[in-house]
């Protein structure tokens, strides 16, 4: 594959997963991490990475709000829960996996 189309058909496909992380708010950063072992915080940190490494001037909260399509302070307000105690074990599990590879 040429290269353009794939970096193309990447942002498009990147583009479609903040739009379906963005409609839906209820799935938690926490179910993220354990299930996926990322969140949105993740992607806004990757993504004002990548901005770095190519001298484009975004910072985390920039990339917060690209990725969260608002401030991530309106979002936490909006939508964001306490953490179950079931969702903090599962999550400390995941890391203590993680820790033992």
């Amino acid at each position: 594959m040429i290269q353009s189309n794939n970096v193309e058909l990447e942002a498009a496909a990147f583009r479609k997963l903040l739009v379906h992380l963005q409609q839906h708010p209820e799935v938690q950063n926490i179910e993220l991490m354990v299930l996926a072992d990322f969140c949105r915080n993740c992607l806004a940190k990757w993504y004002a990475a990548a901005a770095a490494e190519r001298k484009i001037d975004i910072n985390y909260e920039q990339a917060r709000e690209i990725v969260y399509g608002m401030p991530y302070s309106e979002w936490k307000d909006k939508h964001q829960r306490e953490a179950t105690p079931e969702q903090l074990a599962a999550y400390d599990a995941k890391q203590k996996l993680k820790a033992q590879s």
